[in-house]
C-alpha cells in the first residue's frame, strides 16, 4: 500500500484538508470556512475535526503517518507561528505540538507560500526543474522559492516575501510597515485600487462609474480592450517584471511560476512582465528564464505539505 498523510491549506476565507498518497494522488478531501475567533482554539479543533473525517475516509486504504499544514505565516522550524497577519489569533502558538498532541501523528507546518511552491515543483507547473520561484496573485502577493529541489526558508523563516520587494521607494504605505512593496501594485486588491486612481483619467471607460468595482470587473473590462483596464494590467506587469528581473540576477531561477487568483489577468500583463525582464536583468539568466502560469489552482499548498508530510 502507498502511504497516506493528510494536508491542509489554512487560508484567511478557506479550510481545505485532503488524504494524499505518496504519489500525490488526492484520495479523499474536505473543507469548511475558516473559523474566527480571538484565540486559535476554533482553528486547531477544525483542523483536527477535518483530520479526524479524512483519516477515517481512508482507513482501508493505509493508515496515516504524518500531517502537513501549510499557513499563512512566519514560522520557524519548530512550528511555532512567529506572525500570521490574517490570523492574528495563531501568534505565538506552538501550532505542530497543538495539533499532534490530538491525532498522534507528526505534524509539518509551513508557510503557504512555500509549500504552494513546493506542490508546484513536484506535481505542477515546475516539476522537473531544479530552481523555480512561485508567486501567487492574490489579496496579498506571496513567494516560495525552491533551489536545487529544495525550499529557501532563510534563517528566520521570512525567505520568499516576494510581495515585500520595493518596487516604488516613495509609493504606496504597505500593512508590512513599508512602502511601495509589489504587494501595493500587483496583487488583486492593487488591480482594484489602481484602477479607481486612475479612472478620471478614461472618461469613456466601461468602468468609469462602475459601482462596487472588483479585479474581475477590471479584467472583462480589459479583454473588450478597455484602455483603463489595459493601462491598470500594464502597470501589473511593469512592477512585476521589476522585481522578477532582481529575482533572475540574484537566484538565476530556471522557471517563474505565476499563480493566485489574479493571475486570470496573465493576457493581459505577461508581455509587459517578459520586457521589464529582458530590459532589466542580466542577458542570459533573461533569455533562459520561462515564465509560466500555476496549473495546480487550490491544490498546490495542499500537495506541498503533503510533499513535506512525506518527507520528500
Amino acid at each position: 500500500m502507498n502511504e497516506i498523510v493528510l494536508a491542509a491549506d489554512l487560508g484567511g476565507t478557506n479550510l481545505r484538508m485532503a488524504a494524499v498518497d505518496s504519489d500525490g494522488k488526492v484520495l479523499y478531501r474536505t473543507g469548511i470556512e475558516t473559523p474566527r475567533s480571538e484565540n486559535h482554539k476554533p482553528i486547531v479543533a477544525s483542523l483536527i475535526q477535518l483530520a479526524i473525517a479524512c483519516r477515517e475516509a481512508t482507513k482501508k486504504d493505509a493508515s496515516v503517518t504524518a500531517f502537513g499544514v501549510a499557513v499563512p505565516a512566519i514560522i520557524n522550524t519548530c512550528g511555532k507561528i512567529f506572525n500570521a497577519p490574517n490570523l492574528p489569533e495563531l501568534n505565538g502558538l506552538e501550532f505542530s505540538s497543538a495539533i499532534a498532541s490530538k491525532i498522534g501523528v507528526q505534524v509539518i507546518v509551513e508557510n503557504d507560500a512555500t509549500a504552494a511552491a513546493i506542490g508546484e515543483n513536484w506535481m505542477g507547473a515546475s516539476r522537473d526543474f531544479g530552481s523555480s520561484i512561485c508567486v501567487t496573485l492574490g489579496t496579498g502577493v506571496g513567494g516560495g522559492i525552491v533551489i536545487d529541489g529544495k525550499p529557501l526558508r532563510g534563517i528566520d523563516g521570512t525567505a520568499g516575501e516576494i510581495g515585500h520587494i520595493c518596487v516604488e521607494p516613495d509609493g504606496v504605505k504597505c500593512g508590512c510597515g513599508s512602502f511601495g512593496c509589489l504587494e501595493q501594485y500587483s496583487s488583486a486588491s492593487a488591480i482594484t485600487r489602481m484602477a479607481v486612481e486612475l479612472r478620471d483619467r478614461y472618461p469613456k471607460s466601461l468602468l468609469r462609474n462602475k459601482t462596487g468595482l472588483g479585479p474581475l470587473d477590471i479584467f472583462n473590462a480589459g479583454k473588450s480592450g478597455d484602455a483603463l483596464a489595459i493601462e491598470v494590467f500594464r502597470r501589473v506587469g511593469y512592477y512585476l517584471g521589476i522585481a522578477f528581473a532582481g529575482l533572475v540576477n540574484v537566484l538565476n531561477p530556471e522557471v517563474i511560476v505565476i499563480g493566485g487568483g489574479a493571475s486570470a489577468g496573465w493576457e493581459l500583463f505577461i508581455d509587459e512582465v517578459l520586457y521589464e525582464i529582458r530590459k532589466r536583468a542580466f542577458k542570459q539568466p533573461a533569455e533562459r528564464v520561462r515564465v509560466v502560469r500555476a496549473e495546480l489552482g487550490d491544490d498546490a499548498g495542499i500537495l506541498g505539505a503533503a510533499r513535506l508530510a512525506l518527507g520528500k
